[in-house]
Parts: structure tokens; sequence; C-alpha cells
């Protein structure tokens, strides 16, 4: 799976950086060259999640250039999350760093968790993961958040490719749902204890009853910024015929384009949901294959 936002930096192509508090614990000594044969098989096979970053050549010369963040009015997207074990020792280290914060451990009446800026405006949640959970990494990426309208809609939906719902917390004004991909015969852990990261659905109460409320996705002129979620899965043609009778639509279907073999699913919300075969479909675990140009007479 895999939580992409594009970066003011790198196409003909895009690029993907797979940071390392995405790696396993058992993986702390990973040396694979990145954008070698190696790391390209290891990243389409990957049984844990990636944190996708796109950049778009020139964007870096473009003083004023940005992407959109989020977390303005009528934003979708919210924010990335990681855990660690001690959140104030982090953020003093992240801030020797020069990273800024929208808020620090102990502003707010929410005590004990911070949100960062990375350089292009996301905001990043910064965590206390469970006691005793054995995780040696420093950080692992434990969350994305994105805002929906009718958690009776998109909960199915995620449910559909894999996930399952983990906690739910009501408030007056608005409920969180939590949901993570836990083998079938393994019980719901803790979320706080789970290495892997769990998609956090924000419900605003009321949303649901009004016909023409429609969150910004991060896939449209003037708000770019957040591009999509993805699940890997071993067979995308039967992924999608699964999603079809739910009837949210597709963006790209595994047949449509030049680039056969991937799709782009749309949720409730219209957030794009990329459908990737798991190993790829050669030696190289390629996620696609380009259909031929015709010849030219």
């Amino acid at each position: 799976e895999e939580s992409d936002s594009p970066r003011r930096r790198l196409r003909p192509g895009a690029f993907l950086y797979v940071l390392s508090f995405s790696l396993p614990p058992l993986a702390l000594g990973y040396t694979l060259e990145p954008g070698s044969g190696a790391a390209h098989t290891y990243l389409w096979t990957y049984p844990g999640v990636t944190l996708e970053l796109t950049h778009n050549w020139g964007t870096e010369d473009q003083d004023d250039f940005r992407y959109h963040p989020s977390n303005e009015p009528g934003d979708g997207f919210g924010h990335i999350a990681v855990s660690c074990d001690d959140v104030y020792k982090c953020c003093e280290e992240l801030e020797a760093r020069g990273v800024r914060f929208k808020k620090k451990p102990d502003e707010g009446r929410m005590k004990g968790l911070a949100f960062a800026y990375d350089p292009d405006g996301y905001w990043v949640e910064v965590v206390r993961r469970a006691p005793g959970s054995g995780i040696p990494n420093q950080y692992n990426f434990s969350q994305t958040m994105l805002r929906v309208k009718d958690p009776k809609k998109s909960i199915p939906f995620y449910e559909g490719l894999g996930l399952t719902l983990v906690r739910e917390a009501h408030f007056d004004d608005f409920s969180l749902y939590f949901m993570a991909n836990i083998p079938r015969d393994q019980p719901v852990p803790q979320v706080g204890a789970l290495f892997g990261p769990v998609l956090e659905l924000t419900h605003n109460h009321g949303t649901e009853l009004q016909p023409d409320f429609q969150h910004s996705t991060g896939n449209v002129d003037g708000r770019k910024g957040f591009g999509h979620i993805g699940f890997l899965v071993d067979d995308v043609n039967a992924a999608c015929a699964q999603l079809e009778p739910m009837g949210y639509g597709f963006i790209k279907r595994p047949e449509d384009g030049r680039m056969k073999g991937l799709a782009f699913a749309k949720d409730p919300d219209g957030y794009w949901v990329e459908i990737v075969k798991r190993g790829g479909y050669d030696a190289e675990a390629t996620p696609y294959w380009i259909e031929p140009q015709p010849a030219q007479l």
C-alpha cells in the first residue's frame, strides 16, 4: 500500500522515494541502492506500506511554486503521521534540524502530540507509540488521514479492499475511524502498537446530510497536492470487478490507456485509489506493461 504526495523537486517521469521509517523492524539493515533492479523488485513485492513522493522536474527552480498541502476549508486530505517512543525528544531533535511546527507537544489542550510541517507544508503528526510495542525504529509510518462525507459509505468501500475497522472514536462534532490491514488469523491489536499505518477516516458530523457537499481530493487545478492512496493486490482485474458494483467509478481501468495492468478507482468521496499488481508482471516486478504504438505508415 502507499500514500502519495507531490514534492517540490522532480518527469519525463516521476521518482518514488521510499522513506526508511516504512521498513519493517527486521529490515533495519536495508542496503539496496535506490533505483536498482533489486530495489525495484523489493518495492513491488514489499508486504508493508510506503510513502510515495512525486517530483515534477523544474519545480525546485520556481521560487513562487507551491503545492496545496490541504487543511483549508473544503480540503479532504489531512496529514500523515509517524509514531515514536518519546514525542518530546523527537520534536526537540526535529526542531534542532530546522523543522517548523504547527503544534508542539505542550501547546494547546491536547498534550503529548505534535504536528510538524514538512518542506512543502504538509502536516506530519508525531504521536507516541504504545509502550512495549517492541518496535526498534526511531519512527514508523503510522497514519494517513482523509476526511470523508459519509462513513457508512467509506468504511464498506475500504473493507472491500481488505482493511479492518480497528478503532473508532466519537466526539460532539466529529468521529474518527481507524482502519488497518490485519491478517485474518490475528486478533485486532492496539492501534498504537501497530508497526504499519492505519487509514484514519475523519467524519465531520452533518456533511452526510448535505447533498452538494464535496471534499477537495487533491487532484484539481489550483489545489493539487495530495495524490492518492494505493493497494497491492494479487489480481487487479478481480479487485476492480469487486469495486465496480459499488458504483463510485474509475479514473482508469486496467485496460485503459497505454499503461496496462494497473487501475485508479474512485472512493465514495472521489479520492483516487491506485490498484497495483503485487509482484508485477515480469521478472523485475514491473507493475504494468506498455502497449506498443501502432507502426506509422
